[in-house]
């Protein structure tokens, strides 16, 4: 029988496992934390009964994920949840850029822009099924919708900043803003559109949901499924040579580059050695969680609605204050995300006691205090908040690593978004999931599609695994 083992148990090595399994493969998980879930973690980080996603908060990409829709894992325990409003950009003057999960409904409250929105992001929602079915492949493959990858690819070849000139008010050019930042990288450059504009699609089709639970619930269900097909994770063990795994015909590595190459040494090829040991990592984040009494008071009435809420201002603000940090420059007013999870999904908080999830992006490795900065921005749109504060917790960019081995500098996607690593991650190749060693793979963020919870990188990594094991 076909054995492999899989080292990490995020999202992506469960779904590397979960593919092997159900083709038949003997399979074993082995995890360096005391959970099971890497990115999609949940705990009680300030009061007991309080649940705080650790990482990974909402979920417009995995609701719409290919791999996750093709298991049910509604059956194994996961439900989505979803809030009355997607995302919510606040500005100063108490209006807000509001995306709920129709378009129709996001256009017609957009004013002069709602056609605009309606005209760009409709076709792209309509088609958004197929715009996966190629978008979550490696670059370099022939494309089953050739024109409706084409059509995404123009606009997602554009700085986020050209995208944003498409609208007139600053209410739908912050609503942009606020989901383009998660790329982490200045909006001025090229292919800053790409993950604005795939976000947005993804959630007009499938919605920004929650999981009920915590996102624990999305890595639960994978262990499930696995467990259905055989497979076994085993937790506490570290792996930091290669030749500790036991003799196994595939291993898959759900680590970044550089990590690899400490672990298997002389092995890796230098072909493969060099394009790893320069992989570049992106800004870092600076996680806050709250547990705030009746929630954040703000002035914005749909704020108080969204599941999310993105704190920057304007578009031009926005832009600034990722420009200072790509450039290590710690800005005064930092891009903060919000996650309102407990709207969609009331098993979290306690009474009236809920959890407020927050992040920061700061400069890769920032070693300051960023917390009061988060909540001055918090406090910038909801004042009063810091009076609701009844615990807090902190996990700063030199923690992160120390929570999960792959999030270097606080880099919670796993490499920088800049085009060219964009295109090549990791590395140039017709199958980048090969590390060049025999039966060894790479299946982290780091390969294609990228960041994000859906499991196609390692349900991708899986299936060049299987296709070279039995082309033997």
């Amino acid at each position: 029988m076909t054995t492999a083992t899989v080292v990490g148990s995020g999202p992506n090595g469960l779904a590397a496992a979960v593919t092997l399994a159900m083709a038949g493969v003997d399979v074993t998980v082995l995890e360096m934390a005391d959970k099971v879930g890497g990115g999609t973690r949940t705990s009680e980080l300030t009061l007991p009964g309080v649940l705080h996603d650790d990482c990974s908060a909402v979920h417009p990409v995995g609701a719409a994920s290919p791999f996750f829709n093709s298991l049910d894992l509604e059956s194994h325990g996961l439900h989505w949840k979803h809030p009355e409003i997607a995302a919510v950009q606040p500005l100063d003057n108490g209006r807000a850029g509001v995306i709920h999960r129709s378009v129709t409904d996001t256009a017609a409250g957009l004013g002069i822009d709602g056609a605009t929105w309606q005209r760009f992001f409709g076709p792209l929602s309509d088609r958004f099924d197929e715009l996966t079915t190629d978008f979550f492949r490696p670059l370099l493959h022939v494309p089953r919708h050739p024109i409706t990858l084409t059509k995404f690819g123009l606009n997602a070849l554009a700085p986020a900043s050209v995208t944003a000139r498409r609208f007139r008010t600053p209410e739908a050019r912050a609503a942009f803003s606020g989901v383009a930042a998660h790329a982490l990288y200045p909006l001025t450059r090229p292919t800053t559109s790409a993950v604005g504009v795939m976000m947005i699609a993804a959630g007009h089709k499938y919605g920004w949901p929650v999981a009920e639970g915590g996102s624990r619930a999305i890595s639960d269900a994978l262990v499930s499924v696995l467990g259905a097909h055989g497979g076994r994770v085993e937790t506490g063990i570290r792996v930091t040579r290669l030749d500790q795994i036991s003799a196994s015909d595939i291993i898959m590595l759900d680590l970044s580059p550089t990590a690899i190459v400490d672990i298997a040494g002389d092995a890796l090829p230098r072909r493969v050695a060099r394009p790893y040991r320069r992989w570049r990592y992106g800004p870092g984040a600076f996680k806050l969680d709250l547990a705030i009494q009746d929630g954040v008071p703000w002035v914005n009435a749909d704020a108080r609605r969204s599941g999310t809420v993105h704190l920057g201002g304007t578009f031009e603000d926005v832009a600034d204050a990722e420009r200072d940090v790509h450039r290590g420059i710690m800005p005064k007013r930092p891009f903060v995300l919000v996650g309102q999870q407990y709207l969609a999904d009331p098993t979290r908080s306690q009474g009236d006691v809920h959890p407020i999830w927050t992040y920061a992006h700061v400069p890769n490795g920032y070693t300051g205090d960023a917390s009061e900065a988060i909540l001055d921005q918090i406090e910038r749109f909801a004042p009063g908040t810091r009076r609701r504060i009844v615990g807090r917790a902190v996990r700063s960019t030199t923690q992160m690593p120390m929570y999960n081995p792959n999030y270097i500098g606080g880099d919670i996607v796993t490499g920088s978004n800049d085009p060219a690593q964009v295109a090549l991650r990791p590395r140039l190749t017709t199958n980048p999931y090969w590390t060049g060693i025999d039966g060894v793979y790479i299946c982290s963020a780091a390969t294609p599609p990228g960041g994000g919870v859906h499991g196609m990188g390692g349900y991708n990594a899986a299936r060049a695994a299987l296709k070279k094991h039995r082309s033997r």
